[in-house]
C-alpha cells in the first residue's frame, strides 16, 4: 500500500485540521501545529506528525503577546492624591488624607472614603469573585425587644445570682422508644412521657421539687412540670400540672391544647407561671448535650438533649459488643438546699425509670 504524501503546513490564518492527541502534545512540546505537516486523511495532523516536527526541530510556538501595561501615574513628592471633594470633605472633618486608604484610580482617596473614615458612610464592600458567592446580606441595627423577650430576659438575669452546679448522666432509651412507638399512634407524645417519667422521679425525691427560702426549704406539694416551647418571638413554658397523678393520655392531649395556646399567645398565667420543675427539651435538634438556666423560684431544671446510637461492651452478645441508644441529661440544681448526692440519686432513678420501668408511665 502506498504511503500517504504529506499536506504541506497551512498558512497563517487557515483552518488547522489535527486531532485532539496531536494538539496537547504539540502544546506540551512547545511546537507551532500550523507548521506541521500533515499526513492523516485529508492532512489531517496527527500525534505521531507532532513527535515527528519534534524529532526534526519544528518550529516553536509563536509567544503570546504581552498584555497592555495598564496607565499609571506617581503624585509628586509630599502630594496626596484625592479628588477636589475629598479634600474639602476631610478639611471640614478635620481629617489628615494621609491616614486615609483611597479606592479611586491611581490610589486617589474619593469622597466615599473620606466618609466611610468619618462613619457617615460605610465601606463599599469588594464584589464577589467571578463564579463566587454573592455576600449574603446580613441585618444590621437595633430591633427592640418585645413585652415577651424583654420578659425572658429579665427572667434569666434575675438568676444570676442563684448558686447553681450540674450533673449529668447517660440514659438508655431502647425501651423508652420502643414505647413511645407503641403509643404514637394514640397520640402520645415523647414530651408527655418525658414529663411522667420525670414527675414520677420527683415523687421519689421531693427536694428536687422544692424552692429556696431564706429561712429554709420549702417544699412543694404538687408536681407540676413545665416544659420550654420556642415561639415566635420568644420563649415560653407551659406547665402540665399533678404530671404524676395523672394518666400519660390526659396529659398528652392538656400538652397539645398549651402548644396551641403558647402559639396563639393565648396562654393564662396559671398555665405558664405555677411550674415547679422545668424541662427544656433539644434532642429534636440533633444537640447531643446542654446546660439549662436555672429559673428564678425553681430548684431544678433538666435539659434533655438528642438520642443517639452508640456501641457498648455486652456479654450476651455476638462478639461482646452490641448497638444501643443512649440519650444525656442534664440536671441543673439550686445548690442552697439541694446538693449533689440528691441530684445523682434522682437522676439514678429517672433512669431507671426510663430504662428498666417503662411500663409505669401508662399507669
Amino acid at each position: 500500500k502506498a504511503a500517504v504524501a504529506p499536506v504541506a503546513p497551512k498558512a497563517a490564518g487557515d483552518r488547522v485540521v489535527a486531532s485532539p492527541l496531536a494538539k496537547k502534545r504539540a502544546q506540551e512540546l512547545g511546537l507551532d501545529i500550523s507548521a506541521i505537516a500533515g499526513t492523516g486523511p485529508g492532512g489531517r495532523i496527527t500525534a505521531s506528525d507532532v513527535e515527528n516536527a519534534k524529532a526534526g526541530g519544528g518550529a516553536a510556538a509563536p509567544a503570546k503577546k504581552a498584555a497592555p501595561a495598564k496607565p499609571s501615574w506617581t503624585p509628586a513628592a509630599g502630594v496626596i492624591p484625592a479628588t477636589p471633594m475629598a479634600r474639602a470633605a476631610a478639611k471640614k472633618a478635620k481629617l489628615d488624607l494621609s491616614t486615609i486608604a483611597g479606592t479611586g484610580q491611581f490610589g486617589r482617596v474619593t469622597l466615599d472614603d473620606v466618609k466611610a473614615a468619618t462613619g457617615e458612610a460605610k465601606p463599599k464592600r469588594k464584589k464577589a469573585a467571578a463564579g463566587g458567592a454573592e455576600p449574603v446580606e446580613m441585618p444590621s441595627g437595633l430591633v427592640p425587644f418585645t413585652g415577651m423577650q424583654r420578659a425572658v430576659s429579665n427572667n434569666m438575669v434575675a438568676t444570676l445570682t442563684t448558686p447553681v452546679f450540674r450533673a449529668s448522666r447517660d440514659i438508655g432509651m431502647d425501651k423508652f422508644n420502643a414505647l413511645y412507638r407503641s403509643v404514637k399512634d394514640k397520640g402520645i407524645s415523647v414530651s408527655a412521657l418525658l414529663a411522667k417519667a420525670v414527675a414520677l422521679a420527683i415523687e421519689k425525691h421531693p427536694i428536687i421539687n422544692s424552692q429556696y427560702s431564706d429561712e429554709g426549704t420549702v417544699f412543694v406539694p404538687d408536681i407540676n412540670i413545665a416544659m420550654a416551647v420556642a415561639i415566635d418571638g420568644g420563649l415560653i413554658t407551659p406547665t402540665l400540672k399533678y404530671a404524676n397523678e395523672r394518666p400519660v393520655a390526659e396529659l398528652a392531649e392538656n400538652w397539645k391544647e398549651l402548644v396551641g395556646k403558647a402559639r396563639s399567645n393565648s396562654l393564662a398565667p396559671d398555665e405558664y407561671t405555677s411550674g415547679t420543675f422545668t424541662i427544656s427539651n433539644m434532642g429534636m435538634f440533633g444537640v447531643n448535650q446542654f446546660d439549662a438556666i436555672l429559673p428564678a423560684g425553681q430548684g431544678g431544671i433538666l435539659a434533655v438533649a438528642g438520642t443517639r446510637e452508640v456501641i457498648e461492651p455486652d456479654a450476651q452478645a455476638v462478639l461482646g459488643l452490641r448497638k444501643t441508644q443512649k440519650m444525656t441529661v442534664t440536671l441543673t440544681c439550686d445548690h442552697r438546699q439541694i446538693y449533689g448526692a440528691d441530684a445523682a440519686l434522682w437522676l439514678k432513678t429517672l433512669s431507671d425509670i426510663m430504662e428498666n420501668k417503662v411500663e409505669s408511665l401508662l399507669l
